[in-house]
C-alpha cells in the first residue's frame, strides 16, 4: 500500500500524458482504423518517459530544487525564455482541451451541453488548485484516474482473439487507411505519452512533497508503477477499440464512441463507470497542466511557487494559474472542439519536445547539482536514442500533419 500511495504522483503525471480527452479519442481512434498497430509507439512512449522521469525526479531529490529553475540556471535566460514560451502556450491549450474533456465527460453523463459545463469545470479546477492540498490532490484523482481500468477489464469481458491481437501488434498493417495516417498518428500518440508539461510537472510534484536523497527508491517507484500504468490504460484502450470496431472499420470521433465497448460489456453500468473515468482523468489533467503552466512561469522568474505554501505567499504563482484557466475558458467559449484542438496541440508538442528534454538530459549529468547521483552509462545511452527519436517525431510532426489533413 506504501508503494502504491507513493506511486500516485506518477499516476497523475501519466493520466495527463497517455489518457487525457484527445488520447481518449485518439487511441480509440487509431484501434478502429489501424488495430494493434500502434501498441509499439505505446511502450516506446512509456521507456523513454520512465527514463527522463526518473532523471527528472532525482534532480528533485538530490538537489531539492525543480527542473524548470535549474534549467534557467545552467543554460541561461535566453534559452529557458524560448522552452517557456513554448511550453506555457502548448500548456495553456492543453489545459482548454482538458476543460473541455471534463465538459465532455459531464454531457456524457447528464446529456446537457458541454458548453454549459465548460464554466463549472473552470472553477472546479481552479477551485481545487487554490485550496485542496498538494498530497490529497494526488492520491484523490491519481487513484480516480485508475477507474479507466474498467477498459482494460472490458477486454477480456468480450470476445477478444489474443492471438489476432498479438499478431497485430506484431505486423503493423496500414491496408487501406495510407502509410502517411499511419506515421501521423504514430506521431501524434508519441507526443501524447511524452507531453513536455509531464516532466516538469512530476519534478515540481517532487519539490512540492519535500524529497531529499533519501526519497529516491520512492521516486523510483513513482515513475515505475505510475507512467507503466499510464501506458497500460492507453493501450487498453486501443485494444477494446481494435475488439469492437476495427472489424467493420468504423472510424471514431465522440466520447460516446470511445464509451461503446464498455457498454457492449456492461450495459448501462458500464456506461456510468466509463463517464466516471472520462471524467476523472481529463480533470485531473487539466490539474496537472493548470499547476505546469504555473510551475514554469514562477521558477523562471524565481517568484516563490506551489502549493506547499499560502496563496498569499505566492500570489504571483496563483495569479498565473488563474490567468491560465480563465485564458482556457475564453478558447472553449469559441466553441472549438476541444478534440480537435487537442489533436492540433498534439502537433505543436511534438514540435517543442527538443526544447525539454534535452535541457534534462544536460542537467541530470552536471555534477554541481547531482554530485555522484548523475546519470550512468547505460541511462545516458538510452537518453541520446530516446533523444534522437524524439527529434525525428519533432521534425516530421507538421509536414505529417499538412500531408495527411491531420491524418484524416
Amino acid at each position: 500500500m506504501r508503494k502504491l500511495l507513493a506511486a500516485t504522483l506518477g499516476v497523475l503525471s501519466a493520466i495527463g500524458g497517455f489518457v487525457d480527452i484527445g488520447d481518449l479519442v485518439a487511441a480509440s481512434q487509431a484501434g478502429a482504423r489501424f488495430g494493434m498497430a500502434h501498441a509499439w509507439v505505446l511502450l516506446l512512449g512509456v521507456v523513454g518517459i520512465c527514463a527522463y522521469a526518473e532523471m527528472a525526479g532525482r534532480i528533485a531529490a538530490v538537489s531539492g530544487r525543480a527542473v524548470f529553475d535549474l534549467v534557467r540556471e545552467r543554460l541561461g535566460p535566453r534559452v529557458a525564455l524560448l522552452n517557456l514560451a513554448a511550453s506555457y502556450l502548448v500548456t495553456v491549450l492543453t489545459l482548454a482541451a482538458e476543460l473541455g474533456g471534463v465538459a465532455l465527460a459531464l454531457q456524457l453523463a447528464s446529456r446537457v451541453s458541454y458548453l454549459l459545463w465548460v464554466p463549472v469545470a473552470a472553477f472546479a479546477v481552479w477551485l481545487v488548485l487554490w485550496r485542496m492540498r498538494f498530497q490529497l490532490m494526488e492520491r484523490v484523482f491519481g487513484l480516480a484516474g485508475l477507474t479507466l481500468l474498467v477498459f482494460t477489464v472490458a477486454l477480456f469481458w468480450l470476445p477478444t482473439d489474443w492471438a489476432a491481437l498479438g499478431h497485430d501488434a506484431l505486423h503493423p498493417d496500414t491496408a487501406g487507411q495510407g502509410s502517411g495516417a499511419y506515421w501521423f498518428v504514430a506521431v501524434a500518440l508519441f507526443a501524447s505519452t511524452v507531453s513536455p508539461y509531464e516532466v516538469f510537472f512530476f519534478s515540481s510534484g517532487g519539490v512540492e512533497e519535500n524529497w531529499s536523497a533519501a526519497d529516491l527508491a520512492d521516486a523510483r517507484s513513482s515513475v515505475l508503477i505510475g507512467f507503466p500504468v499510464g501506458g497500460l490504460l492507453a493501450l487498453s484502450l486501443i485494444a477494446t477499440a481494435t475488439v469492437v470496431f476495427h472489424p467493420a472499420g468504423v472510424s471514431l470521433s465522440t466520447l460516446d464512441q470511445v464509451a461503446e465497448p464498455v457498454v457492449l460489456a456492461f450495459g448501462g453500468v458500464g456506461l456510468a463507470v466509463a463517464a466516471l473515468a472520462f471524467f476523472a482523468v481529463t480533470f485531473g489533467a487539466a490539474l496537472e497542466t493548470g499547476l505546469s503552466a504555473a510551475y514554469a512561469a514562477a521558477q523562471y522568474f524565481g517568484w516563490q511557487w506551489g502549493k506547499r505554501v499560502s496563496p498569499r505567499e505566492a500570489a504571483r504563482f496563483h495569479s498565473v494559474l488563474l490567468v491560465s484557466v480563465l485564458a482556457a475558458t475564453l478558447l472553449l467559449s469559441t466553441t472549438v472542439d476541444p478534440v480537435r484542438l487537442t489533436e492540433y496541440m498534439l502537433v505543436a508538442s511534438a514540435v517543442v519536445l527538443p526544447l525539454t528534454y534535452l535541457p534534462i538530459l544536460v542537467v541530470a549529468n552536471d555534477r554541481t547539482y547531482l554530485g555522484d547521483d548523475v546519470n550512468g552509462p547505460w541511462l545516458n545511452l538510452l537518453g541520446a536514442v530516446f533523444l534522437l527519436v524524439i527529434v525525428a517525431a519533432s521534425v516530421a510532426a507538421v509536414p505529417l500533419a499538412v500531408g495527411t489533413g491531420m491524418g484524416r
